[in-house]
């Protein structure tokens, strides 16, 4: 049999590329053996810091909103209690024991793949990137991880709790627990942990050399045939890189197996609780090993099916129906042809992130120039005051909402996140679950503001609300136009501002999202000093308008977000912003 074409060539390239790759390896090495203690000290002193400093105050006010909410009923406010004990008891430990593994793992690692990602990149000097890149990048990197776990401790968790503290229960009627299930749940879980962990380490332990070796032949395969991650010469360092380290993947796969087994098992409490049946319970965990040989079958590309038994469990299985209309970003998948002609673009998790932000730098520049946002504003935001809302959460939001109006006018499938036609759609959205919870929502209120065919006057009633919701008063003393005649419309106006400040609040508790919003804060802030400052140059008490270039000017008039409107007795908040388009033209 002949070797296939290219066969040799692409041999005798590899075992040419071999010395450099080790050469690589090598150094990356050396930089992150060197740096690894370093980021180690960093991200592990820093991170139990904050857990330490903070967790007599998490002890008290976890507790203390827990006993407040009015959500839940006695009993299972007495269990919810002594299971948020443990936890917080073990927090300490559990949280150092993440930040000297996440802290060695990210020193060591960053650096290697920097040095990899220097070579394959587009940069000029490969060989000083290839020695400077990871080192000092690594060291910002580590205070950043302290920086966002900062933001969670003390942001994302006080938001959370205060809202289990502050809201009402759901349809008046508060959530309550069956004591009398509880004992049954405790014996199902712990049958379920007994048989289920060890059966699943032995599942696991017998199909991971399976996993160990295909994927070695697999990735040996695309090595010698130049396919998958070895078609591009700029991609094989990256290809060798995840030869040696397949292993460590196949480590990780089978300690997320023993974590599984924990959580598969637990799950047995709950069946139990639900089904209100111990007999159901026993079901289920035998029904959980067949689910997870299953599982590892279908991932491992394995003959399909089981050699467990899979009892029902339920008493009655769940409709696959939802219970809700999908829009019509769902209802039609992209064709075939369409994905053949016009190549998808693969979305980073980020530049979601980063087009929101944009918007909210861009809008809050219009905002400052016109008067609507003001000093107190910014500083009840970075106090994080309640009057700090129309900053925090009322300006995503409403860049939020006119993302949407623009996308639905667009008559666009998914979202478009910026002026240049990027489209975020169910296909090419990054695979995050934390994108799936928000998306889908985002696209449904996008296909709800197309079906209302809103008038000019309706955007700017729905944005004004979206922003000043927040702040009674604001919206009270801000003139928000003639709100629509149908007392139906109107409610469904309020509404759908309550869920996008609902699903941007949702958002804000995202670990990132503090810190990039706090730069975006900066600039605005940076925009209202000069604002001031050219008000006391002038000596004119009225207000004024920045100074803006000329790619201000061609971003304001691309935005469609107010439309112009005169009030009786000048420009109040809510007419300077829309007013805006206005001013601009006229500039």
């Amino acid at each position: 049999m002949e070797p296939p074409r290219g066969f040799l060539s692409s041999l005798w390239n590899f075992i040419c590329f071999l010395p450099y790759f080790i050469g690589l390896l090598i150094l990356g090495v050396l930089k992150g053996v060197i740096l690894c203690p370093l980021i180690l000290i960093i991200v592990t002193v820093g991170n139990f810091a904050l857990i330490l400093g903070l967790w007599p105050v998490h002890l008290f006010y976890t507790f203390y909103c827990l006993w407040s909410t009015k959500q839940l009923g006695p009993a299972l406010k007495l269990v919810l209690s002594i299971c948020v004990l443990v936890i917080l008891l073990f927090w300490p430990l559990i949280g150092f024991a993440s930040s000297v593994v996440g802290g060695a793992a990210y020193g060591f690692l960053s650096s290697v793949f920097a040095t990899f990602q220097a070579v394959g990149g587009k940069k000029t000097n490969a060989f000083f990137h290839s020695i400077y890149d990871g080192t000092w990048d690594t060291v910002k990197g580590s205070f950043t991880i302290v920086r966002d776990l900062r933001d969670v401790l003390y942001h994302s968790y006080f938001s959370i709790m205060d809202d289990l503290r502050l809201q009402g229960p759901p349809g008046g009627k508060y959530y309550e627990i069956r004591l009398l299930y509880i004992p049954l749940a405790i014996i199902a879980v712990a049958l379920g942990l007994l048989v289920d962990i060890p059966m699943i380490i032995v599942i696991a332990a017998c199909k991971f050399p399976y996993m160990l070796i295909k994927g070695w032949r697999r990735l040996f395969h695309d090595c010698i045939g130049r396919e998958g991650p070895f078609l591009e010469t700029i991609c094989v360092p990256f290809a060798g890189l995840a030869i040696l380290l397949w292993p460590l993947a196949v480590v990780g796969a089978f300690i997320g197996s023993m974590l599984a087994s924990v959580l598969l098992g637990a799950y047995a409490g709950v069946i139990v609780y639900q089904e209100c049946s111990l007999w159901l319970g026993l079901c289920y965990i035998v029904a959980s090993l067949s689910i997870y040989d299953e599982y590892s079958n279908d991932v491992l590309d394995m003959p399909e099916g089981s050699c467990f038994p899979r009892p029902l469990y339920r008493k009655k299985t769940a409709s696959r129906t939802s219970s809700f209309s999908r829009p019509d970003s769902f209802k039609n998948p992209p064709s075939r042809t369409n994905s053949i002609n016009a190549p998808m673009v693969e979305l980073m998790p980020l530049e979601l992130l980063d087009g929101l932000f944009k918007g909210c730098q861009r809008h809050g520049e219009i905002m400052v120039s016109k008067g609507v946002i003001t000093q107190k504003d910014i500083e009840d935001a970075k106090s994080n005051k309640d009057g700090g809302q129309v900053i925090s959460i009322g300006l995503p939001a409403y860049c939020i909402l006119q993302t949407l109006i623009q996308s639905a006018k667009a008559n666009s499938d998914g979202i478009l996140l910026n002026d240049d036609g990027t489209e975020v759609t169910s296909t090419n959205r990054p695979r995050d679950t934390f994108y799936e919870w928000f998306l889908n929502p985002l696209l449904i209120i996008k296909d709800q503001i197309k079906a209302e065919n809103l008038s000019d006057s309706d955007e700017e009633y729905l944005g004004i609300l979206v922003l000043f919701s927040g702040d009674p008063e604001r919206l009270r003393n801000s003139n928000i136009g003639l709100p629509p005649e149908s007392e139906l419309r109107r409610a469904e106006f309020e509404a759908l501002a309550r869920r996008l400040r609902g699903i941007t609040k949702s958002i804000s508790r995202y670990p990132t999202f503090r810190r990039r919003f706090e730069s975006s804060i900066k600039i605005i802030l940076e925009d209202l000093a000069k604002k001031n400052g050219d008000s006391r140059k002038s000596g004119d008490s009225g207000p004024q308008r920045i100074p803006r270039s000329k790619s201000m000017f061609a971003r304001m008039l691309s935005e469609k977000s107010f439309k112009t409107r005169n009030a009786k007795n000048g420009y109040d908040q809510g007419a300077q912003l829309v007013d805006i388009d206005r001013d601009v033209e006229i500039q």
